[in-house]
């Protein structure tokens, strides 16, 4: 009789709860092994995205560092669901090793163990990790799709952090009946007492002529805690109130507070951590789009901070600064300061800036 060891996989974008997911991928692989042997070892990992090599989730890893033990304590590894195991060709990258440590894989595909000489298994496994890559990317379509319409047709707000100026506040039941039984509930954005009348002495002493920095220097200067010290339970690891020239630039630029809803501002982008290793995989990487790509509600959907003219007169001025700042980058000798990039502050452990 063989022993085998279990392997499965469930994440966040399968919507599916991780003990249910696990006891059926189980259940199936012990169908399989039924007469054969017993399942002595289990790897499971939740949360983990299918397109992440088995190099980089933590329960794969241990089951590939098994392989190379004598005494992995057993003879095969079985899986409940090929499309949850292996993504593209993550099949073609994991199945030598086990082949090179004499390890065989049994998969309710093809009835039982792969036959290395199978033209045939190798092609049933090469389609499943094809149909696994290809239901990811519909699953990301379907919900790219339902967060457009969502935000240009019915204003909705989709989740995240509140805009600083802003709160959020009860909108009523979810529409989706399922959600609205678990008590979920929509919410939207409300001007905020406090910092409202912040955003708006921003955008009225931007207007009116003061630098970016000017404006930051006054709003500490004043006492005026800063988006990051406002809000200090999101940002446990910052301190202090100074304002950056950064944050005043973040707040000219979000349309959110003409009172329409903005979505796809920004995108996800995977990104190869090694191009000379590509079996690595992927990153995600947050990237601005252009502002053809962002969508706006058709209407205003909450209530406005400023005016859309207001703005509009803002950016205008903002562009004229980047295509001005560009220009100086170019002539600009950058200071050799000898301890660049190495100086951390002590407290918050954020990268010292020289002036």
């Amino acid at each position: 009789m063989l022993q085998f060891a279990f392997y499965g996989r469930v994440s966040t974008e399968d919507q599916q709860d991780p003990e249910a997911s696990k006891n059926w991928q189980l259940a199936r692989a012990r169908a399989l092994v039924d007469g054969h042997g017993d399942v002595v070892r289990e790897y499971f990992d939740v949360g983990q995205s299918r397109s992440i090599p088995w190099k980089r989730r933590p329960d794969a890893n241990r089951l590939l560092a098994a392989l190379r033990e004598p005494s992995r304590g057993f003879d095969a590894v079985v899986i409940g669901e090929p499309q949850r195991a292996f993504y593209g060709n993550q099949y073609g990258l994991t199945f030598p090793v086990f082949m090179h440590y004499g390890v065989g894989l049994w998969v309710p595909e093809v009835g039982g163990a792969i036959d290395p000489e199978s033209e045939a298994h190798d092609l049933v496994m090469s389609v499943f990790g094809g149909m696994s890559k290809g239901e990811r990317n519909r699953i990301k379509i379907r919900v790219r799709s339902a967060m457009a319409a969502q935000a240009t047709v019915e204003g909705r707000f989709l989740g995240g952090r509140p805009p600083y100026g802003y709160e959020l506040v009860d909108a009523g039941p979810h529409p989706n009946p399922a959600k609205a039984a678990d008590g979920k509930r929509l919410r939207r954005l409300h001007p905020h007492p406090d910092t409202a009348p912040v955003v708006v002495r921003i955008f009225e002493e931007y207007l009116a002529g003061r630098g970016l920095f000017a404006i930051a220097e006054a709003l500490t200067r004043d006492g005026i805690p800063s988006p990051s010290a406002h809000d200090r339970k999101r940002n446990p690891h910052r301190c202090g109130i100074a304002w950056s020239k950064g944050a005043i630039r973040t707040i000219l630029s979000n349309p959110r507070y003409t009172g329409r809803q903005v979505w796809n501002r920004q995108r996800k982008d995977e990104v190869l951590i090694d191009v000379e290793d590509v079996a690595l995989g992927h990153v995600t990487k947050m990237r601005w789009n252009d502002e053809k790509d962002r969508l706006w509600s058709a209407e205003i959907v909450h209530e406005p901070v400023i005016d859309t003219e207001t703005f509009e007169r803002a950016q205008t001025l903002l562009a004229g600064q980047g295509r001005c700042r560009k220009t100086r980058e170019r002539h600009r000798v950058r200071r050799p300061y000898v301890l660049r990039g190495l100086v951390r502050c002590g407290v918050c452990d954020r990268r010292m800036q020289g002036q």
